[in-house]
Parts: C-alpha cells; sequence; structure tokens
C-alpha cells in the first residue's frame, strides 16, 4: 500500500496556473538557496584551521549541517504532495522534523557557549575544550536519533505523545531558557564588555555575543508562532491542517530560517566571510569562468 502510494506522488501543486508554477519555482529555489548558503559556510569553516578551532564554529558547523538536510529534503516536503503525519503512507518517519530539532539545539547550545565565555572567561577556557564541545555536539546529535528511533518502533499513539505534548513542554522550557539568555548575553554585551579596555579579544566577543543574538532573535520569529499554533490546538482540541507540508506556512517559516542563518553568519562573521570569498566562492567562479573560456564554441 505504501508502495503504491509512494509511486503515485505528485506535485503539491499542479502546474495548470501562474501562481501554482511561482509557488513551485518558489520551493525549488528555496531548497537549493539553503544547500548553497549552508555549503558554502560549511566548507569555509572546514577549510580553516584558525575557524575550527574555536567552539562557536563547531557550532556552526552543526547548524550548517542540520539545515543543509533540511534543504536536501525540501526538494521532497516542499514540493511534492507529502504529509509528515505518524501514519502517512508519505512519511519521512520523522527525519526532516529531527533537522529542525537538530539547529534549534545547536542554535541553543550556542547561545550558552557564548554566555559562558563571556560571563565566565577563565573557568570556561578551562572546561570547555574542542574535543568536549564535539563531544557535546555529538551526544544531541545521539539523543536526537535515539529519539527518532524510539518514536518509529512504538505504537502511532505512542509516538504522537512523544512528539506532542513531550516536545511541546520541552519547546516551552527550552524557549524560556533562550529568551532569558538571549536578555543576559545583551546586558553582558551592553554594559560589561564596554567596561574591558579596547583589545582584538574584546572585539571578538562583542562581534561573536551580537552574532548570537541576532541568530536567535529570527530564529525565535520564526519558531515562536509555530509553537503558539501548537499550544492552541492541543488545548483547544481542533487544527485545521493543509493539504500537504508545502503549502503549510508553519512549515514554510521555519524552513526559510535554514536559509537566514547562513546569511547571517556571513554577515556577521568578518573571519569567516574572508574565508569565503577567497577559498570557496572565488576559486569556484575562477574555474567556471576557465572552463567556460576554454570550452569550445
Amino acid at each position: 500500500m505504501r508502495n503504491s502510494s509512494l509511486q503515485g506522488l505528485s506535485l503539491a501543486l499542479p502546474l495548470t496556473s501562474f501562481g501554482n508554477v511561482l509557488w513551485f519555482l518558489f520551493s525549488v529555489s528555496l531548497a537549493s538557496s539553503i544547500i548553497f548558503l549552508n555549503m558554502s559556510v560549511f566548507v569555509s569553516i572546514l577549510l580553516n584551521r584558525a575557524l575550527r578551532s574555536e567552539n562557536r564554529f563547531m557550532y556552526m558547523l552543526s547548524t550548517c549541517f542540520s539545515d543543509l538536510c533540511t534543504g536536501v529534503s525540501y526538494y521532497y516536503v516542499g514540493v511534492l504532495d507529502v504529509k509528515e503525519n505518524m501514519d502517512s503512507p508519505t512519511r519521512t518517519y520523522l527525519m526532516v522534523p529531527l533537522f529542525g530539532v537538530m539547529t534549534y539545539t545547536a542554535i541553543l547550545a550556542a547561545q550558552a557557549d557564548r554566555y559562558h565565555a563571556v560571563a565566565s572567561p577563565f573557568q570556561y577556557s578551562r572546561r570547555m575544550t574542542r574535543n568536549r564541545t564535539v563531544v557535546v555536539i555529538c551526544a544531541y546529535w545521539l539523543c536526537g536519533f535515539l529519539l527518532v528511533a524510539v518514536s518509529n518502533l512504538v505504537s502511532v499513539d505512542v509516538a504522537r505523545q512523544i512528539w506532542g505534548f513531550g516536545l511541546l513542554l520541552s519547546n516551552i522550557f527550552t524557549v524560556t531558557i533562550m529568551i532569558g539568555l538571549n536578555i543576559k548575553l545583551f546586558i553582558v554585551a551592553r554594559f560589561q564588555l564596554e567596561k574591558e579596555p579596547p583589545s582584538v579579544e574584546r572585539d571578538t566577543k562583542r562581534s561573536s555575543v551580537y552574532l548570537i543574538l541576532v541568530v536567535v532573535m529570527f530564529f525565535l520569529v520564526t519558531m515562536l508562532p509555530v509553537l503558539c499554533y501548537y499550544i492552541v490546538c492541543i488545548f483547544s482540541g481542533s487544527c485545521s491542517t493543509s493539504k500537504n507540508d508545502a503549502t503549510d506556512p508553519l512549515h514554510i517559516l521555519p524552513t526559510m530560517n535554514a536559509a537566514l542563518t547562513p546569511i547571517l553568519y556571513i554577515c556577521g562573521c568578518a573571519p569567516l566571510r574572508a574565508t569565503l570569498l577567497t577559498k570557496v566562492w572565488r576559486p569556484c567562479c575562477r574555474r567556471r569562468l576557465v572552463s567556460w573560456m576554454t570550452r569550445p564554441h
């Protein structure tokens, strides 16, 4: 039954009108932009040893990887007639929601890392080595995969309870922490860092704090509507659902954040931007130009 359903997959909207064609092009462009931007940032960090030595860039790698997976999967859930339900024949077995959860966890971990680094710099330098940071990243990825595995092994009703009430309560709790950390980081950046004497280290700390503040702010803007909707949905007992995920604004809004986050990384981090321009984009453009000029016409 499931195989026949997959073979009969169609586009989310039939290309029978100009508006539907524009929607299809938007979905494909969004998926392509997410992949291109996150891959660019991901490769830039891998190519620069100095960036890889800093913990904050390890969290950027984690965020870019989960968003990259979101972009690849959006060719499926954002273009085709797919519904991510527990019993849907076209479901992705919760892998697509997992990528969003991992992005959320990475941003929260990066926010806590920046607060620890600025509020207690001496303790931070002793405790949070790069190896320990990698262990933290691997730990929450492992927990995410275990959650998905358990949800696919239990019954549909139990899985709905896990992803419904369980994740809802945890999201409310962690969002409260995220907002509180953002306020504390703003206070630290605004008052504590300004008291330090001018130096390269102070400028680096300040730029990294402001960057995570902006990233978290935009992430909350795209996530809070979804969270508020599900809260109302659970307590009211009625939810209006769209035909598929591709035309559901509650799925599109967080997906757009997967393209916005790497743009914020590029605009807000000068070393990353320099590496991206000199080691990733410029060499690729030069090779394409040489290939085009030497090609027989």
